[in-house]
Parts: C-alpha cells; structure tokens; sequence
C-alpha cells in the first residue's frame, strides 16, 4: 500500500487570509491579479464584504464575497481579490498544494517582465518576510500586476483575444522549466492521496479493515501568522510529518 504521511484530505492546501487594504491605482482596495496554471483555487468566505474580479476568454465577472460564500475557480482564471469593507477574511483551499508556492501562480505584469524569466522573479520576489520595505514591494507588485491586469481586461472588454492569449503563452513560457519539480510534488500529494483511497476500497471490497487500525488524528496552528501573499496578510500551515508545505496563497 501505497504510504503517505498525514496530508489534509485530498492533499490541499490551506491558509486564512486578510484582504489586503491598500487602495490601488484604481481606487480599489485589495491583491495582485495572477493566475493558476494547474491548481483550482477556492475562497471561504468568513467575514467582511468584498468581490472577485476574474477575467477569462469568455469574459469579466465581478462576484460578490460575503460570510457564508463559497467561490472557487479553475486554472487560468484570473483573479483580483477585493477588499469592501476593509474586513474581508478568507479561507482559501487550493488543489495541489505546495504547486502555487512552487511557481504555479503567475502575476499579470506588463509583457515586457512576463518575457523574462529574470525580471519577472525580480518583480514577483519579495525581499524578505517582514517590516516596511517588504510592505512596500508587495504593494509595488500588487501595482504592477494591476497594470498588466488593466490591459488584459480592457482588451476582453473590447472583443480583442490577442492579449489575454498572449498572456497564457508567457505564463506556460515561464513554467515550463518548472513542471518537472511540480509532477514530483503532485505524484508525493495529490495523486499518492487519490492512490490510497483506490487501495483502501479494493482492501474494503474483500472485508479487509487492516487500514482501519491505523487510524490518527493530527492537528496544526499557523506556522507563520502574517505573511504578505498575493491577496492579502495571510496565515500559513505546514502539516507536520510532511515534506511539502500546506498552505494557499
């Protein structure tokens, strides 16, 4: 039988976010537009009142966020997070976790950073953990997403594809040097986790409980409590016993 640590269920990623408050060029308040190459990403809603904004081939959408809301979106979904009423607090699970940490979140920034992978680590990297100058180059990156974001919508708004198109090319560009590492995590996480399940119903299929006696629970806190993340502050997890960190954006 296949043996896995003790992941959360499915293998997902978990973190607590705090909306950014920061107004934006737009005068907007909330995070940096990205999208996801090969992760659906979830948002739970907890407390305060916000929205969604996502842009897709088939368009723009504006989804308001409030307690008790559930909203979840699939890979090259872009989307900004925004914050209404300055209390906005989400939960967020993400599939394949451990793979938006590793690169498969992607900043709208202008094409000329999304054409170098060197410029575009230096724009998305931020220079430390904590204090003012990590403050500030979140909000620089948020803003420089929120340009590159600007030019995508407009375009689909307008009825022009090329843009938003040419975007989803820079971003698989950019990741594709890193898909090798990305199949390691996916086949150690989600796809182990998925394995186990099949071996635990063919076992179930012949009255065999043996997995039933290794039943456990585990528990975790946040391992960092206010990290500076695309969306917002956030609170982060590692499961213990795993080689791979549990936590979202």
């Amino acid at each position: 039988m296949t043996t896995l640590h003790n992941p959360l269920p499915g293998a997902i990623g978990v973190s607590h976010i705090t909306a950014y408050d920061w107004p934006a060029p737009d005068g907007a308040c909330g995070g940096s537009p990205h999208m996801h190459l090969a992760c659906t990403e979830a948002y739970v809603v907890t407390a305060g009142e916000g929205a969604v904004q996502t842009l897709t081939p088939t368009g723009y959408t504006e989804t308001p966020l409030h307690p008790g809301v559930i909203a979840w979106f699939t890979p090259g979904t872009i989307h900004r997070m925004i914050n209404g009423d300055g209390n906005l607090h989400v939960t967020v699970l993400m599939q394949n976790s451990g793979l938006p940490e590793a690169g498969d979140a992607v900043f709208t920034f202008p094409p000329h950073i999304l054409a170098d992978p060197d410029r575009y680590a230096h724009a998305a990297t931020l220079p430390g953990k904590e204090g003012p100058a990590v403050e500030q180059a979140a909000r620089t990156r948020r803003d420089l997403a929120l340009e590159g974001y600007e030019t995508l919508r407009t375009a689909t708004r307008d009825g022009d594809p090329a843009p938003l198109h040419a975007f989803h090319q820079a971003a698989a560009r950019l990741a594709a040097p890193k898909v090798a590492e990305w199949r390691t995590r996916w086949q150690d996480g989600a796809l182990a986790a998925a394995r186990t399940t099949g071996e635990h119903l063919a076992a179930l299929a012949e009255a065999d409980p043996t997995h039933l006696s290794h039943a456990r629970i585990t528990t975790s806190t946040p391992t960092r409590a206010a990290g500076y993340g695309m969306c917002g502050r956030r609170q982060e997890y590692e499961i213990p016993g795993t080689t791979l960190p549990y936590y979202g954006e």
